[in-house]
């Protein structure tokens, strides 16, 4: 039987998750995103209208200015947050779109141009050589007679703190002195002003020190040089060296750009300070070693530390749009990484801790989050809910891959409050309701709470804490309804339904967020809890999901070609999720159907190949065929926290790793088929000490380091 629960008021979404203004199904802008960078469409129409098949969003529009954010698809971004460094791929620094040095959002220096003997090097190479750095090279002839080749190599090394490297290595054989110049500038702008065009025009410098200074009413920076510079001239922004290479010499010149009176950044992600273990992968396929190796600098990246609880840190969203707290993606991605150890959930879950709501009333409970575009065919969601759901289930997963007892102990109680919170919303019903008031039954929002239910109901009981019952009565009437309320009957066979509107007519299309129904979440000795859809439909929407229409060859489309509104650009309208498509390949190995989990599997591994192996958040839809790439998105993140710890869990899903640290045992369930051949993952945690496991060809697991009495389950 249902659980007594009182129906929620209009006012139970938090602050931010207030209805937005209505705008296009096309046009919603997502939290994070660049500042107006789409043509936005104004309206104030009902968020569901129509009858039957259609659900798109009604609207009268009033057009507004476009403006196109900066590409950002073709930038070389170092990311050690809170600094950036963003580049094309000639290496100059020019001031025009993204380029820049940045530190917490702000541009430090827009531009950094390199003149030797008075001539640009001309671009070689660009390439990034880790998460935070990147290294351009460029050549010149300075010898007149050289010919046609040339005979000084200019490397410039960039990285994320503000740091600039250039050094000049000279071929020639005689001595050459080569005159050096350095133009300096920056409109010390926003990230969200450079993003919508509003930057401004360079300000004007100050000589200081070994370079130049810069100041505005909010900020101030230096760039200092050593070598100290030969000659500064703050009118041009200009620093010059006489630079004297022997034959076969090499010469450098460092600069360090910093707010005035602020030191370099420190790195949280590396050494002794990293939550992450020094995972690594090898095997047959030689792209898993350089996927999960890229995937880790690139969470170490993204790490942020809580200002105020300086032990705690989180992962970011991504760069370059969404540098700050996402805390829905901030949870899923930290759940994604516990294969790397629990430090990173342990500190998400305790700076999330300290944003939850309390006091009286429906949103007691609530972790706020802002709300998110929900694609053509539904109005936007609340990432509160998300995360709200989210959070108990992180810490339940946790504690199955080895989190302290007493740090479970200490966040138990947001978790029971998070509870509690789903509790009221549903009341006396069976589903949780959409927070704004007349919006849809959500399918993705059901799986959650599904989940959430079920993974809190087993930490409440390991705990002795009461509730866990009632959970579980619930969870078990909404599966029993969900199977038929959420189900779309048709000629092939049918398919869950999106949503469904407050009049119970069914949101019909096809989307990738429906994968979130595979994703079930570990409890106790291996197993995985119950599904919200029956065995018939599990095996519909595996079908469905390695058919063409949502298989793109480069991984699972957010919305199926044959529905009204695709776009393979559009962000949930049929761009490939890498999230979205990860958790799909998960959740098809776990029941068993390794065919179509396989095929995606694949496509999302030859698209991180064409990605130099840093997965953007989503790119286009495009059916791959022989000889193609996959299509970047332009204002996609990359790096992004939710697909760099997809990519831990792709190939970490391949040896069906399931922990259960409180009673010392660990099940294997592999992917049968070994769709990538033998594959060794080690340096792994379980309960803070290693863990390897190797897959053979056969689709055979063993375990090859494991911490002292840790038993393999059966």
């Amino acid at each position: 039987m249902p659980m007594p629960m009182p129906m929620p008021s209009p006012s139970s979404a938090p602050d931010g998750d207030r209805p937005p203004v209505r705008r296009t199904a096309q046009s919603v802008t997502r939290r994070g995103d660049p500042p107006a960078p789409l043509s936005v469409m104004e309206s104030t129409s009902s968020p569901l209208a129509g009858v039957g098949g259609s659900t798109a969003l009604q609207s009268s529009p009033v057009p507004r200015r476009v403006v196109d954010p900066p590409p950002a698809h073709t930038a070389l971004i170092c990311v050690a947050l809170p600094g950036l460094a963003i580049s094309t791929e000639r290496g100059q620094l020019t001031g025009q779109g993204l380029e820049g040095f940045y530190r917490a959002g702000r541009r430090m220096l827009s531009r950094c141009q390199v003149r030797v003997a008075g001539r640009e090097p001309v671009a070689v190479q660009a390439r990034m050589v880790a998460a935070d750095r990147a290294r351009f090279v460029g050549s010149l002839r300075a010898s007149p007679d050289a010919g046609p080749d040339p005979d000084v190599v200019v490397e410039r090394t960039r990285y994320a703190d503000g740091t600039e490297r250039i050094t000049l290595q000279s071929a020639a054989p005689r001595t050459l002195r080569l005159p050096v110049e350095v133009a300096l500038g920056t409109d010390l702008a926003e990230l969200g002003a450079v993003a919508s065009g509003r930057a401004g025009p360079e300000l004007p410098a100050s000589v200081h020190d070994s370079g130049l200074r810069w100041s505005c009413p909010t900020a101030h920076v230096v760039v200092t040089a050593d070598p100290p510079p030969s000659d500064v001239l703050a009118s041009a922004g200009l620093l010059r060296w006489e630079l004297e290479l022997p034959p076969g010499g090499m010469r450098s010149v460092e600069l360090r750009v910093r707010p005035d009176g602020a030191g370099p950044i420190r790195v949280m992600g590396r050494g002794a300070a990293s939550p992450f273990a020094p995972a690594r992968a090898a095997g047959d396929d030689p792209r898993v070693g350089a996927l999960l190796r890229t995937c880790v600098e690139d969470l170490q990246a993204l790490l942020v530390r809580d200002t105020r609880h300086p032990s705690d840190t989180h992962l970011a969203a991504g760069a370059p749009w969404r540098s700050g707290l996402a805390p829905a993606e901030a949870l899923a991605a930290a759940r994604m990484a516990l294969p790397l150890g629990t430090r990173l959930a342990a500190g998400t879950l305790r700076t999330l801790a300290r944003t939850q709501l309390a006091g009286p009333g429906p949103r007691s409970g609530l972790i706020p989050g802002p709300r998110r575009d929900g694609g053509p065919h539904l109005p936007p969601g609340c990432t509160a809910t998300e995360a709200t759901l989210l959070f108990p289930v992180l810490l339940a997963e946790a504690r199955r891959w080895g989190l302290a007892e007493q740090q479970v102990e200490e966040l138990l109680p947001t978790a029971e409050r998070c509870l509690e919170w789903l509790r009221t919303a549903v009341g006396d019903g069976i589903y949780l309701p959409d927070p704004h008031p007349g919006g849809p039954l959500r399918c993705e929002t059901q799986a959650h709470a599904h989940r959430a239910a079920l993974l809190g109901a087993d930490l409440l009981d390991a705990h002795g804490r009461p509730g866990g019952v009632g959970l579980r009565q619930w969870a078990q009437v909404l599966r029993a309804a969900f199977c038929d309320d959420f189900w779309v009957e048709d000629r092939g066979g049918g398919r869950p339904a999106a949503a469904r509107t407050p009049n119970g007519r069914l949101v019909p299309h096809l989307g990738s967020g429906t994968a979130h129904l595979l994703d079930t979440g570990l409890l106790g000795s291996g197993a995985l809890a119950p599904g919200l859809l029956d065995k018939v439909q599990t095996e519909q929407l595996a079908r469905l999901f390695g058919g063409p229409a949502m298989d793109s060859g480069w991984g699972l489309r957010s919305l199926g070609t044959k529905e009204a509104a695709y776009n393979p650009f559009g962000h949930r309208a049929g761009a490939v999720r890498v999230q979205e498509t990860v958790v799909a390949v998960a959740g098809l190995a776990a029941a068993g159907y390794e065919k179509e989990a396989s095929s995606l599997l694949h496509g999302v591994l030859a698209a991180a190949e064409a990605f130099g192996h840093r997965l953007p958040e989503m790119y286009a839809g495009e059916q791959r065929t022989e000889g193609s790439a996959p299509l970047p998105h332009p204002a996609a993140c990359r790096p992004a926290a939710t697909a760099a710890a997809a990519g831990v869990l792709l190939l970490t899903s391949l040896a069906g790793i399931r922990p259960d640290a409180p009673a010392g045992t660990v099940t294997l369930c592999p992917v049968r088929g070994a769709p990538l051949g033998e594959i060794g993952l080690t340096g792994l945690r379980i309960s803070g000490s290693p863990f390897s496991v190797r897959v053979s060809r056969l689709g055979l697991a063993m375990v090859e380091e494991a911490a002292d009495g840790l038993q393999l389950g059966v």
